[in-house]
């Protein structure tokens, strides 16, 4: 009878993962237990489900991507949520950084403008139990007007320069984390309220993300 593979578990899987995000500086140990209590496969679709535990990003839907987890984990890192936080995400995407926001924070607000990833979403929180988190098909560059201001807001796209209309429903010392630029390599740029007005401005890493639309799509 041939032996188990103790190498090949979900769990040894998960542990191979954790072990490289902390090598690359994700360090933050709520941090890891959400990434590590989130079951990543859920996310993915069946073509890459064996590679969930890659730390890679993998294509979803509608053209997007599920991000690399050394990204979610470093913008998690970098927007310091706190369990009071009410927290504003522009792109849910495949619900995963989701998730894991919803472990940390009080409410998470999730903008999306792809009503089919919207609903796939919708439907893996639906399944983890998740009730903490509000979602919204519509156009992410406007943020949630009407639920400003946030603690945090995190972007999964790239905005092409700094996005004055989020920065707006940002508490006056909240924290905003994006991609900015225009070309195939952006910036991690987290934006710090200083109390009056101002913004201290930190440049973390390069990344690739897909970039920040306007509208909504009108057939997905």
């Amino acid at each position: 009878m041939a032996e188990r593979d103790d190498d090949d578990t979900p769990e040894t899987r998960m542990a191979r993962l954790l072990l490289a995000l902390r090598s690359q500086g994700v360090t933050d140990a709520k941090v890891l237990s959400a990434i590590e209590t989130t079951p990543r496969p859920l996310f993915t679709q069946e073509l890459f489900k064996e590679r969930a535990f890659e730390d890679s990003a993998l294509p979803i839907a509608c053209g997007q991507t599920i991000s690399q987890p050394f990204i979610v984990g470093l913008m998690t890192q970098a927007l310091k949520v706190d369990r009071r936080d009410r927290v504003l995400e522009i792109g849910t995407g495949s619900g995963y950084q989701t998730t894991i926001l919803s472990k940390l924070a009080r409410l998470v607000y999730t903008v999306e403008r792809y009503r089919t990833l919207m609903r796939e979403a919708e439907a893996r929180f639906k399944e983890l139990g998740l009730t903490n988190i509000i979602t919204r098909f519509g156009d992410g560059g406007e943020g949630w007007p009407e639920q400003a201001p946030f603690d945090r807001i995190m972007v999964t796209a790239a905005a092409p320069g700094e996005p004055k209309a989020l920065l707006s429903q940002l508490k006056p010392t909240g924290i905003l984390v994006a991609p900015i630029g225009k070309g195939p390599v952006q910036v991690l740029r987290r934006y710090t309220g200083d109390g009056h007005g101002g913004f201290q401005v930190e440049d973390l890493i390069d990344v690739r993300f897909v970039p920040l639309l306007e509208g909504v799509a009108k057939e997905l």
